[in-house]
């Protein structure tokens, strides 16, 4: 009898220990092969955003049955390809990714294609490879062109100064930010609204209406700033120091996103010369949306990044269930068209912040001084 309750125990304890270990794999995608659904390399913890879509992630699939992990790249390249790696010996169905250099993340996602996973390419689209399945993404056209036509309907009579801004070369989705913008801001130079304040290589091109690849390089070699906010303050006081007179005055500025638009705001309020300036922006980051409150930035384009999860997590789960995912549209990448579905975009100002940014319960009004 003693025997055969020794044997029941230890069949007990055995069963116990096999219902933890699986109940840990699930809730922490484990570490053996097959044991994550879904990977998602993200570029940085460093920047708000990132950090956000990373508890945005993990909330998106609380409800269902499959498991995800995230990982940081950090602005390294070769920690993303890393992350890739780490995430395929897992046993990844669907890659998730972000990339920090569109170019670079090829070789990563061609890896991940190799071991037939599927990948979806979020946010900035991965360039030069026909190893991207699909592409979750605002409209980055739509974000320039908003940014661009914010200046054109704030402009103050002709001739205004106009400085321009742009993202990171390396990032795909400056060119797009910038190519949407140009194509409302040019006939308003070539008019003579606007007269370019920054740019020789703008300035040679201003009867342009579509710009090429390389001609759009030529301009973000100018006036890109890395997306880097120390870069952009740096940048607008060598422009700002250069200019004479007839640069300053009433100005508009073409900031890429929040980040740079708050270093070049400070520098363009600094100058006694500048009697006032319109700056656009994008991201409605927190520390933005209390410059527009405050009068210090005039626009943000918020990309409401609740959206975007939930497009990428539902395309994700659509994929796992065997289903073919619903796209809008199809970017080129250089290589090959990517199936996209595309996330709407809105303007954000003093007007109409409350109800976009508050009402909608994307930010607490107690986070702001001042709100209405």
């Amino acid at each position: 009898m003693k025997k055969v309750l020794k044997a029941l125990s230890l069949m007990l304890v055995m069963m116990l220990f096999a219902a933890l270990l699986s109940a840990c794999n699930k809730s922490t995608g484990g570490s053996g092969k097959g044991s994550v659904d879904v990977g998602i390399v993200l570029p940085t913890k460093d920047e708000p955003r990132w950090v956000q879509d990373e508890q945005r992630f993990k909330d998106a699939l609380k409800d269902s049955d499959y498991t995800t992990e995230i990982l940081f790249s950090q602005g390294s390249s070769a920690k993303e390809k890393e992350n890739v790696e780490t995430l395929i010996n897992k046993g990844i169905k669907v890659l998730i990714i972000c990339p920090q250099d569109g170019d670079a993340a090829a070789a990563a996602v061609e890896a991940a294609k190799k071991e037939d996973i599927t990948v979806i390419s979020y946010d900035r689209l991965i360039t030069n490879t026909d190893a991207v399945d699909y592409y979750v993404t605002f409209d980055s056209v739509a974000v320039g062109a908003a940014q661009g036509q914010y200046l054109i309907d704030h402009a103050k009579g002709k001739n205004v100064p106009l400085y321009l801004y742009a993202g990171a070369a390396s990032d795909n989705n400056a060119f797009l930010f910038f190519q949407g913008a140009w194509s409302v801001l040019q006939p308003k130079i070539a008019d003579g609204t606007f007269k370019i304040a920054n740019s020789s290589e703008a300035e040679a091109l201003k009867d342009t209406a579509e710009l090429s690849r390389d001609q759009l390089s030529k301009i973000l070699g100018q006036v890109t700033t890395n997306w880097d906010p120390n870069e952009a303050k740096n940048k607008a006081q060598t422009h700002l120091t250069a200019a004479g007179a007839d640069l300053k005055g009433d100005v508009a500025v073409l900031a890429p996103n929040d980040g740079t638009a708050r270093s070049i705001a400070d520098v363009f309020a600094s100058d006694g010369d500048i009697s006032s300036y319109v700056i656009t922006g994008q991201d409605a980051e927190k520390a933005s949306i209390q410059y527009i409150i405050d009068g210090k930035q005039s626009m943000t384009v918020f990309k409401d990044v609740r959206t975007l999860v939930k497009d990428a997590m539902g395309m994700a789960v659509e994929i796992l269930d065997g289903k073919t995912p619903e796209t809008t549209g199809s970017y080129n990448n250089g290589k090959v068209d990517i199936k996209a579905k595309q996330t709407d975009v809105i303007v954000v100002n003093k007007d109409n912040v409350k109800k976009e940014l508050i009402d909608s319960g994307y930010y607490e009004a107690s986070e702001f001084k001042g709100i209405e």
